[in-house]
């Protein structure tokens, strides 16, 4: 299938992009929302110079639009950027795992426009998600931690085993998702299989309370 995918930059949206590339569907489109604030109903906030840094190294076009982050306004907002490439592909890639609420609402975008919905990562475990982006030599760092557990000295480190093991030590203690679903963290893709070469970032860690903390990336390369 010729496919656009709905793009964070994140470990999701990435491994969605390899897996579908694996099976011999064609990414024509790189899709991004983004909201003016972290706080978004539906979508993962990226850093736009971080994109840009991504789609080129994919070699797919990349096309943005802004939302304010308002629940039912986003997913008209939405619906606007699929309209401008429907003609071109037969469906929507998507790197959901277990938000019904998300994948429910892409799905009715689509069901209307008449495209398919695919989502290769659904109802894998966090666990099965993070030794897949490891097996395939990912590298996947943290910009957003808002949850009691996670500490802030995650931010910006690329995610290797031992850091995984930390990470399901304290998902365990703590309760929160390993994969982040519900929203505890956010993270960024600096390399993958499918990338001409390793991003680099410069950052500063910001932060909004005890247990919110974020990137703000200064650099790109």
């Amino acid at each position: 299938m010729k496919l656009a995918l709905l793009f964070s930059g994140g470990k999701d949206s990435c491994l969605a992009l390899h897996i579908a590339k694996q099976q011999g569907n064609k990414i024509k489109y790189l899709l991004s929302v983004i909201p003016e604030n972290f706080d978004s109903f539906m979508f993962h906030k990226p850093y736009p110079n971080l994109l840009k840094k991504q789609a080129k190294n994919l070699n797919i076009q990349l096309i943005t639009i802004k939302t304010k982050g308002i629940e039912n306004k986003e997913l008209k907002d939405l619906k606007t950027l699929i309209k401008k490439i429907k003609r071109d592909v037969d469906g929507i890639l998507v790197g959901g795992i277990a938000s019904n609420y998300q994948g429910n609402k892409i799905k009715e975008i689509c069901k209307e426009l008449k495209l398919k919905f695919y989502a290769p990562l659904w109802d894998y475990k966090g666990e099965e998600i993070w030794k897949k982006l490891l097996k395939n030599k990912f590298k996947v760092i943290l910009t957003k931690i808002s949850c009691e557990g996670l500490k802030k000295e995650f931010l910006g480190k690329i995610i290797t085993e031992r850091e995984l093991e930390e990470l399901k030590r304290l998902s365990e203690k703590y309760k929160f998702r390993l994969d982040f679903e519900g929203g505890e963290a956010e993270t960024a893709v600096l390399h993958m299989p499918e990338f001409k070469k390793e991003i680099k970032i410069k950052y500063n860690v910001k932060s909004e309370g005890e247990y919110r903390h974020y990137l703000e990336i200064t650099k790109v390369n």
